[in-house]
Parts: C-alpha cells; structure tokens; sequence
C-alpha cells in the first residue's frame, strides 16, 4: 500500500533549511570554536530556544528582495531622466540629504560588517542565520542610499567627500563613535546594541517620520528607499526584540546583564537621535511633524509600551529616559544652534530659519521656544544682514562619551549649560551629561581611548592644523562653497538661477 509523503509545514521546511544544516564540533570543542558568546556572561540553557520570528530561507529572501529592487530602481531611474532635483521644495533641503550620506549611511555598512562578524560568534544556527539576513540587508541599504543621493552629487556641492571626512570631521565623530562602541563590545551587546538602540529607537524615527518628511518636500528618490527599507527594518526590529527576549528567558543571571545595555545603549542611541530631530525640525523647508511629536508617538507610545511588555521578566525602563522627555521642546534648537556656529568646518550649509518656520516652530514649542530661542535666531539673523554672520573660530569641548560638543543645558534648567567632570587615572574628563558619564565610569578603559577630534587638531595630528579653517581645508572642503551659510552659497545661487530659467522658458512656452 503506497502512502502520500505528508507536506512540510513552513516550520518544518524552514527547520530543514537552516537548523538541521548545524553540526556539533568533533576534533575541536565547541566553546574553541565559538569563544565569544560566553565571555559577557549571558547564559543560554538551549539555543534551539531561538525563535526565528520571519522566518525566511535564503531563496525566499533573494526572491523578495529582487522584486523590490525592479520597483526602487525603476523609480530611481525615473526620478534622475526627469530631473528629479529640480521638483525638490528648496536647496535648503539637499543639506539633509548630505547630513544623511555623510553620517548614516556609513554606519549601514558598518552594520553589515558588524553582523557578518557576530554572526561569526553565535553557536545557535537561528542566531546565525538572523545575523546572515541583516548583514545582507544593510549592505543593499547603503547600495541604494549612495545610488538615490547620487543624482544629487550632480548639482549640489557637498557630498562628494563623505568617504574622505567620514573618519575626520568633528561632527561624523558623534555616529562613528556610536557604532564603533558597538563593534568592540562582545556579541550579545553589539546585537543588543544596534537592534536595539539603532533599529528600534534611532531608523525608526529616521525611517518612517523623516522620510515622510523628505516626500513632502519631493524628494522621491529618498522617499523610495526609505519605505524599501522599511521593510528590512521592520524585521531588523523584530530581532531585536527577539534576541532581548531571548536572553532574558534564558537564564535570570542575564536580566541585569541585559538591563545595564538597555541603559546604555537607551542613552547612546537618544543622543546620536538629536541630528535627525534637527534634519525633521529645521532642515525640511516643508514641515510634516516636529521632532517633539514625533518622540512622542514612537518613544513616549511605543518604546515605553515595549518596556511594559518586558516587565514580566524584571526589566525596567532605562535610565535617564526621563531626561529625554524634559529635553524634547529643546534638544533641536540646541543643535541647530550649534550647527550654524560651526558652519565653517561642516560639509553642509546652515542657516536662520525664516519668519514662516520661526511662526511653525512657536506653534510646536510654544513658550519655551519664544522666550530663549526665538530671540537667539533673530539676534543672528541681524548680524547676518549687517554683514556680521557669526561663527565660532574655536575648537569645541567635547564628550568624552557620545563625543557631542557639550552644549546641551541641565535637563530641569534651560539657561544653564549641563558640564559633568570625572577623574580617572589621573586624567580629567567631560560629559555632556550624568548618561554619557555613568556610561564612562562603567568601563573607563574602553573610554579613555576614544578619537576626541578637538584634541587631536591641538596636538598636530589633523594635518596640521592649528585652527578651525586649516582643518575645515584637511578635510578637503572647500570655504564658503561646501561650507558656511546657505544664503549666497553656489547651491542657493544656482537654485534660483535655474528657477528664474525654468519659469521664463515656461512663460515663452505659454
């Protein structure tokens, strides 16, 4: 009597796709082999407790991706024959595209290093197989990124150094010092880390609210790969939250574990947040949602809700979360403030933000924005006009932690500047706030390594600069054209001549 093999369940067939292709080791032992994922002291009683939560095989993914490849790039193409840049709300706009070139979009690649090597570290096939997928998926982030941003290398200045300045400008240290803390910590922390604290807290906002934005102001290019990614992030998400769970399921040793790098990486991630709330607040000529709105919905809604879901297992919320709350009508002005004094060593332009955003920016802060910033901008606004922009002609004090220049003010004191010092082996170091110095003085010897631009350029090592405009020509940018203010800059300029040029060629055609 002839039977009919059983179909294999999705489960079952994807158990035979991945897991059943795992091996014990023989002639080494497995803890030889994989000598990383015990050493931060997370114990894992079975691996196979793993729960893959898409669980995609490898021919699924390929198919899947190609189809929303056709589709990015069809509408790549389309946007670059039709003079894409031109249909953009302002030139102003562009300098959000180089702020994301210069400083996200490296870290994508970062990650797709960062999970190929602790996919390397895990002995749990699941694990492994996660990894494998997002280090794939942030490699084809950075792809269509530099390919979206290259119509704009064409007519805007600025973002052709990214790669040059990447590992020397004083302001893409704040990211890269981000990630590079990832990459060194153990396996665990790093996926914690980014899944986390990167995926979860920081794409997300940058991802769904600000690529909203970039749509309003017409850049489709950007707006196509931002909700293509989405997808990916959606599930980088999902592994985040899985791999937390995980951890803490696994064993109760590993819930202070886990909760001293929900701390951390809460902190880190909230910081390096600050230069997508500035893009949201005062790099889109078009507005959609205020950063303060923003943090609302996706921490103050969602992250907390997260939070009380990992209650169950011990888990708290991360500390100085309240910090963030009493910093949010604030955090950007701040920023943006710091942003436009140092505009002689970025490689974007800055400026004061018009009448009709300063009116936008009231009915979003209200009080507090009226009574300090409001004042400053106009202030600023008017040395401009008599020919007196200012700028900052001095080298920053820094944090030693997320690597922020310190300007941020005491979280319950707004007209006072937030300075922490601690003293280690000797030596003197400055925070910007108590969250960059608890995180410090937990591990003082990983810390007290870091690239601190600032005392590099006064110790000779940045070309030899010995100030502000001889480092901005280190980095190979060049004064007033990818630097300074917007407003009589080769960008501003040839935006309104090629406007001026499109309306009369539109009025002959009438």
């Amino acid at each position: 009597m002839s039977t009919t093999a059983k179909k294999l369940s999705l489960k079952d067939k994807y158990q035979l796709l991945t897991r059943d292709l795992d091996w014990e080791t023989t002639y080494q032992p497995m803890d030889a082999v994989f000598p990383y994922d015990r050493y931060e002291g997370i114990k894992i009683r079975d691996w196979d407790g793993w729960a893959d939560p898409f669980r995609l095989t490898m021919d699924a993914y390929w198919k899947y991706q190609s189809e929303k490849e056709r589709k990015l790039y069809a509408i790549l193409d389309a946007f670059s024959q039709n003079n894409g840049q031109m249909n953009i709300s302002d030139a102003r706009y562009v300098n959000a595209v180089k702020l994301w070139i210069q400083g996200i979009s490296p870290l994508e690649y970062d990650a797709h290093r960062g999970f190929a090597m602790v996919g390397r570290a895990f002995r749990g096939a699941g694990a492994r197989v996660a990894c494998q997928m997002q280090s794939v998926d942030e490699l084809r982030h950075i792809q269509t990124q530099l390919h979206a941003f290259s119509q704009y290398n064409k007519y805007f200045n600025g973002l052709r150094q990214f790669v040059h300045i990447k590992d020397r400008a004083w302001y893409l240290s704040i990211p890269k010092s981000f990630f590079e803390d990832a990459m060194s910590a153990g396996p665990f922390e790093f996926v914690t880390s980014i899944s986390f604290a990167f995926e979860y807290v920081l794409t997300n906002l940058l991802f769904m609210p600000f690529v909203s934005g970039a749509a309003y102001n017409g850049d489709m290019a950007t707006t196509t790969f931002g909700f293509s990614a989405q997808s990916d992030e959606s599930r980088h998400m999902t592994l985040g939250l899985e791999v937390v769970k995980f951890m803490l399921e696994q064993h109760e040793d590993n819930v202070p574990i886990v909760q001293r790098w929900l701390d951390k990486w809460f902190w880190r991630g909230y910081r390096l947040l600050g230069l997508v709330g500035t893009m949201m607040d005062y790099m889109l000529p078009r507005k959609v949602m205020s950063w303060g709105e923003a943090w609302e919905i996706y921490w103050e809604e969602n992250g907390i809700a997260l939070f009380n879901d990992l209650a169950r297992y011990g888990i708290r919320l991360p500390r100085h979360h309240e910090v963030a709350g009493k910093e949010k009508n604030r955090l950007t002005h701040e920023l943006w403030s710091t942003l436009y004094n140092f505009g002689n060593a970025l490689s974007l332009h800055t400026w004061i933000p018009t009448d009709e955003e300063l009116d936008w920016l009231s009915s979003k802060y209200g009080e507090i924005f009226d009574r300090i910033y409001r004042p400053r901008f106009l202030y600023w606004r008017e040395r401009e006009q008599a020919g007196e922009r200012w700028y900052m002609n001095r080298l920053p004090l820094v944090c030693q932690t997320c690597q922020i220049p310190v300007f941020y003010t005491e979280p319950d004191d707004p007209l006072t500047q937030c300075v922490r010092e601690t003293r280690w082996n000797g030596m003197k170091y400055t925070f910007c706030s108590d969250g960059c110095k608890e995180i410090f003085e937990h591990e003082p010897h990983k810390y007290c390594q870091a690239y601190i631009p600032p005392q590099q350029i006064y110790q000779g090592n940045c070309g030899g600069a010995t100030n502000i405009f001889e480092y901005a020509a280190w980095l190979n940018l060049d004064y007033k054209v990818d630097t300074s203010e917007y407003n009589g800059s080769p960008d501003q300029q040839n935006w309104v001549r090629w406007h001026a040029s499109k309306i009369g060629s539109t009025d002959e055609a009438a």
